[in-house]
């Protein structure tokens, strides 16, 4: 479901910075069914690549092998990325807060974590620059928090302003997607709402894996479940090439 209500957010003829796992497996199935011109982009420096089965990470060479153009990783984030060439980024991360910021850091204090994450990467710059950001992520009480212990990539800050305040170029995460629902941004207080449910899943749910007061939207959907053609295609792409 996570994977399919994330291909459904993407349009035809954006520009996506893809990463592994699940948003890979979101923007390639929205590519095979209603985005054929989405372009795909990775962080090892692919343009427009057009892979047949789903990479097994961003070095993959089947990425190389269909893309239109191939370029160095400094020409990715600096030319296409940093200055808002880029439509579309997908995030994750060990927590996200009601405004949307996301931890990959720490667990814990920062000079004497409970965990240590496994750092940023390209992240911040994803949340930083991409037009819009979409996170997806399982909805757990110890994921979704109050306030993230430690802010790696910037979503609204602490509310209305800040991320014109601080400089970003993008509007940051304009959809939370979970195993739950789709939480969005509220216009006027930035603050996470909840504006979709997925089938067979009620509120009461959600509230119990949020660490915060979630409110609800007024005009709460339910969202379609996937269709034949959905769970087809997704299941091609999981399958190819997995006999060897």
């Amino acid at each position: 479901m996570m994977s399919v209500a994330a291909s459904r957010s993407l349009r035809d003829g954006q520009s996506c910075f893809v990463g592994i796992g699940l948003p890979s497996t979101a923007a390639n199935l929205a590519r095979r069914l209603h985005a054929p011109a989405l372009v795909l982009i990775y962080e090892s420096g692919t343009i427009g690549t057009e892979p047949d089965e789903l990479p097994l990470s961003i070095g993959d060479g089947i990425l190389v092998d269909s893309a239109l153009s191939v370029v160095s990783v400094p020409e990715i984030f600096n030319y296409w990325l940093q200055p808002g060439r880029i439509d579309v980024g997908f995030l994750s991360g060990a927590q996200i807060d009601r405004f949307g910021n996301i931890n990959t850091t720490v667990i814990g204090e920062y000079d004497e974590p409970a965990v240590r994450l496994p750092g940023s990467g390209g992240a911040p710059e994803i949340a930083a620059s991409c037009r819009e950001v979409i996170v997806v992520m399982r909805q757990r009480l110890r994921a979704f928090v109050s306030q993230v212990d430690f802010v790696t990539s910037v979503g609204h800050g602490s509310g209305p302003g800040d991320r014109a305040r601080l400089g970003l170029r993008g509007a940051g995460p304009v959809r939370v997607i979970t195993d739950l629902g789709v939480l969005e941004p509220d216009p006027d207080s930035a603050e996470l709402v909840l504006t979709a449910l997925h089938t067979g899943v009620t509120i009461e749910q959600v509230h119990a894996e949020t660490g915060w007061e979630l409110e609800v939207s007024p005009d709460l959907r339910i969202t379609a479940p996937p269709t034949e053609q959905e769970l087809t295609t997704l299941r091609g792409l999981r399958t190819v090439g997995s006999s060897s």
